[in-house]
Formats: structure tokens, sequence, C-alpha cells
């Protein structure tokens, strides 16, 4: 089974280089969402993010957004 890596807005800023309040005003229900992004255990106030989906959505809007430019031997050329 795959571990689930949790953790709280101070943790995730820091992982991520951001502000802790730039997470819960912008980025919450925004970006991250909640029961993708992140939990309310037990149906309470406190929040916990899940690393992996957050990450991997990170890379691939990313990757997503980066401009390609073909090439006529049938290449691209990341722009």
């Amino acid at each position: 089974m795959a571990e689930t890596t949790y953790m709280t807005t101070d943790e995730l800023a820091s992982r991520l280089h951001y502000d802790p309040r730039y997470i819960r005003e912008f980025l919450k229900d925004s970006v991250l969402l909640e029961g993708i992004h992140y939990i309310r255990p037990f149906g309470r106030r406190k929040i916990l993010f899940i690393w992996e989906p957050i990450e991997r959505d990170m890379m691939k809007t990313s990757v997503e957004e980066m401009p390609m430019i073909p090439l006529a031997r049938g290449g691209v050329c990341n722009g």
C-alpha cells in the first residue's frame, strides 16, 4: 500500500516556499481542493494537506503549460 504524507499548512508552506497565509487565502479552494488535496479529519476545523496529489498536480500543470514548438522532423522545441 502506498504511503500518504499528511502535513499542516505550515509544513506545506515550508516545502513549497510559500507563506502559510498565501496558501490559506489564495490556493485553498481555488487550486487546492478539499477531498483531493486536503482533508478535514473527523469533520473538524483543522486541515491536513495530502502531499502526493499536490505534487502530482503541480508537476502536471507545469508540463502542460510549457510552450512547445513543433519541428520539421517531428521533434519539439521547448520554447
